[in-house]
């Protein structure tokens, strides 16, 4: 038992490595047994709480798959979008969005992100509201807000994240067209032409705006303008957008 309890504690002071092939097993391991250890929920909330410790998300993770997460540990977890690490941004996209099917707190915190987070967190916030599924109105309204952010990326995240969604709507449609013909960025008009096709573009300006731009000058644009057309005449007619 006392055996047992020292590899318990080793584990969790595995967490605070500065490997990440050392903190991996170590999180795995724990959220393997920690659903039906209390004591190690009670450590790792303890430990959480200490502002001192130098690595927090991972203690945050593991909690959050073992017991119900707390608010300190959500927010641990949404400033993990901003990670600089890669892999910790994304594992936290797929633990938020798995989270956030069943806990209500997750949708208001993404939606704060979107107003005050840095960019890349309002990117990843954007990739996790679309994974929850943005045909939830406060979703959508969020990602079509996201259109007007002042980083292109994040633009670029909320164009492809609308891209499947019929339910954008003439507004959403519109705010998509002024981006392929307005933004700045030429990633961006890229994404608003293909979206703009995969939606079906059900009105004429959007359709003459794609003519267009297949005859101008960019030859990016060019490109991306003569994809969406292709895709629109295999579409073939659609209704009006409502």
């Amino acid at each position: 038992m006392k055996h047992e309890s020292e590899e318990i504690d080793s584990l969790i002071e595995s967490l605070d490595h500065p490997d990440k092939a050392v903190v991996r097993p170590a999180v795995d391991l724990l959220i393997g047994i920690g659903s039906r250890r209390p004591e190690i929920q009670e450590t790792l909330s303890r430990y959480l709480q200490d502002p001192c410790r130098k690595k927090r998300w991972p203690i945050a993770y593991t909690l959050a798959q073992i017991s119900f997460p707390s608010s300190l540990c959500l927010d641990l977890l949404i400033e993990g979008l901003g990670n600089e690490d890669l892999d910790i941004r994304w594992a936290t996209v797929h633990l938020l969005t798995r989270l956030g099917k069943s806990d209500q707190r997750i949708t208001p915190l993404l939606l704060d992100l979107l107003k005050i987070g840095t960019a890349t967190q309002r990117r990843l916030a954007v990739y996790c509201l679309r994974d929850l599924g943005i045909g939830e109105e406060t979703r959508l309204d969020g990602v079509l807000q996201a259109l007007r952010d002042p980083d292109p990326l994040v633009r670029v995240a909320a164009v492809t994240s609308l891209k499947t969604r019929p339910e954008v709507g003439k507004v959403g449609l519109d705010l998509i067209l002024h981006l392929f013909l307005e933004d700045p960025d030429s990633r961006v008009q890229h994404v608003a032409a293909i979206t703009l096709a995969k939606l079906g573009a059900p009105t004429d300006e959007i359709r003459t705006a794609l003519r267009d731009a297949g005859r101008g000058r960019d030859p990016r644009l060019r490109k991306a303008a003569a994809a969406a057309l292709e895709l629109l005449q295999k579409k073939g007619p659609v209704p009006p957008a409502k």
